[in-house]
């Protein structure tokens, strides 16, 4: 630049030369112009000489800050790591998520609540809950991670009876190698689709009755995970469990070891833009103790059993779900079903809470299961319908088999439901139920509930 407005000056002085020498002596002319020829050379010299100084310092010091700039980012980023290997591993780990779900329900049934499943041992609280207007479960849940070893959450069961329980209360790895996770403390277990999901998420009032007659409702227990997830383009899933055993409301074993152990696997992919799907097999071996169960004596007074023994369950699940181009907002549609078939043997007592109670040897091999699906038809609204069915196998109770009905029955129940849901924290719904889960009492159904979530609440499993 500084070449350019020398040489732009010497041209305009050569230009004006002419009007010079034509009013002044041409010997003075010729003076003044050496002289002029003289000091333009100089300063172009001049100029010269500071520019090339300034184009060398210029790249002396984008060298310099060249150097500086890479030294000053490897310090970064070395910061950076040394930073993530003492913090947490998100910026919520002191200011945990804390959400609150609020749940009610208004039942109008046709039958008492003297609820039982005519021909099976089931335990746990299980049916559709008090007539009238009730408060529904509730949930207190907090979680958070810990540092960038462990997350950890609890979740607070607050039930219509004023108690409240621990549904949840576990620690999870977080940075273990190869697709591993290792859970421990008290969490509702991987096996089926279902279990795992809590009552908030579930796409009726209820749970499906194949649940309720062999889990007691759902199955969480005090024990160990892990689980390990493939590193391929399909989604595999392959999990253990261990724990004390606290099956249909038992307390579990008070032993070295554990009295439950389970395994479970699940694969599943996308199908086109559109769908994805998710299959898996899963078994549990408990050892309940003590589980109490309601139900009627061949006389049809309403009596309690108790049993105590080993129960085998195997579960297959299946779940497949659609939405136009993967966008889920205006509609969608998922189908899911699952079976499950449970063997049992050991001791059960008749009618405990009595004098005439009688234990004798028991044994019962049987089956259950359900298929639902569910549309959304339009923004905001969807409807569904969800068929349940047990298969009553083959029972024997030894010397009680005179007393216990155990006549081949097969209880089923279809239900239909409607909910619309004006934002993700919130859902009213209407479901209309015919239950024959007692032989000879047809239970007409109607339900009305609301679910309300405050808080931050983690995302939902698939």
């Amino acid at each position: 630049m500084f070449k350019r407005k020398l040489l732009a000056g010497a041209v305009a002085l050569a230009c004006g030369y002419p009007m010079l020498a034509a009013a002044n002596d041409s010997d003075e002319i010729e003076k003044l112009r050496a002289e002029m020829q003289q000091t333009v050379q100089q300063m172009k010299q001049s100029y010269e000489a500071r520019i090339q100084a300034l184009e060398n310092k210029l790249e002396q010091v984008q060298g310099s800050a060249g150097k500086a700039v890479e030294s000053a980012a490897r310090a970064e980023i070395a910061a950076d790591q040394a930073a993530a290997n003492r913090a947490p591993a998100s910026g919520n780990a002191f200011n945990p998520d804390i959400s609150l779900i609020l749940s009610g329900i208004y039942a109008n049934r046709s039958q008492n609540s003297d609820f039982h499943i005519t021909g099976f041992q089931t335990g746990g609280a299980i049916g559709p809950g008090l007539r009238g207007l009730s408060l529904a479960e509730s949930e207190l849940g907090v979680y958070a991670n810990i540092d960038h070893y462990f997350y950890g959450g609890l979740n607070l069961a607050l039930a219509p009876d004023n108690t409240v329980g621990v549904e949840e209360a576990f620690v999870q790895t977080t940075s273990l190698p190869a697709g591993l996770t290792v859970k421990g403390g008290r969490f509702f277990s991987g096996i089926g689709y279902l279990n795992e999901q809590h009552a908030h998420t579930w796409d009726f009032v209820d749970n499906p009755l194949a649940y309720q007659a062999f889990l007691g409702g759902q199955f969480g227990d005090d024990g160990v995970q892990i689980k390990w997830v493939a590193p391929t383009n399909t989604f595999i899933e392959l999990g253990a469990e261990a724990g004390r055993g606290r099956i249909a409301d038992t307390a579990g074993k008070d032993k070295n070891g554990a009295a439950m152990g389970s395994a479970f696997g699940h694969v599943g992919g996308d199908i086109g833009i559109s769908s994805s799907w998710r299959a898996g097999l899963s078994y549990l071996r408990a050892s309940p103790s003590k589980r109490l169960s309601s139900d009627l004596d061949t006389a049809g007074n309403f009596i309690t059993n108790q049993f105590s023994g080993t129960s085998r369950l195997w579960i297959a699940d299946f779940v497949w779900k659609w939405a136009p181009n993967g966008n889920i907002n205006a509609t969608n549609f998922k189908l899911q079903g699952e079976y499950l078939h449970r063997s049992e043997s050991g001791t059960l007592t008749y009618d405990v809470d009595t004098v005439i109670a009688s234990a004798d040897r028991y044994h019962a091999s049987q089956s259950g299961w359900y298929v639902q699906g569910v549309y959304q038809f339009m923004p905001y609204w969807r409807t569904g319908l969800r068929y349940d069915r047990l298969g009553s196998g083959s029972t024997d109770y030894a010397s009680n088999n005179a007393k216990i009905v155990a006549d081949g029955y097969n209880p089923d129940r279809i239900s239909l439901m409607m909910d619309y849901s004006p934002s993700e924290f919130s859902r009213i719904r209407l479901q209309l139920a015919r239950d024959r889960s007692r032989e000879h009492a047809t239970d007409n159904q109607f339900f009305v509930q609301y679910i309300m979530s405050l808080g931050a609440h983690g995302a939902h499993k698939f």
